[in-house]
């Protein structure tokens, strides 16, 4: 069973350690100079989601958030459970009349060829 994590902006940050970091790239000087990339990691589930895509701190911040809470909401989906079924009779019905009508298809080609 996968656990449920509170996806509150509150509890988020909460239980989130934020890093800057240096994010290279393409930018130029701004971008090089100062620590604008974001580095996040959620504590209880030990999920890491870092974002240098932007030249703000601050969207580079609402990137990773994002990041975060799909990755945390992908990890609490449970599957729904696969019911095995069966071919109703109609179905059953179709399929083997098809089957037949293919099989003397094939019947007449053979006795065209004999002759």
């Amino acid at each position: 069973m996968t656990p449920r994590y509170d996806l509150s902006e509150a509890a988020l940050a909460r239980d989130c350690e934020v890093e800057y970091f240096v994010g290279g790239g393409p930018g130029g000087q701004h971008r090089n100079k100062t620590s604008t990339g974001v580095r996040i990691l959620h504590r209880p589930s030990g999920v890491v989601c870092t974002a240098t895509r932007r030249r703000s701190q601050s969207q580079n911040e609402a990137d990773a958030l994002e990041r975060l809470r799909e990755r945390l909401t992908a990890r609490m989906h449970v599957p729904k459970r696969r019911v095995a079924t069966r071919p109703g009779r109609g179905a059953t019905e179709r399929r083997l009349a098809q089957k037949k009508r293919a099989g003397e298809r094939k019947r007449e080609r053979r006795t065209g060829d004999s002759e």
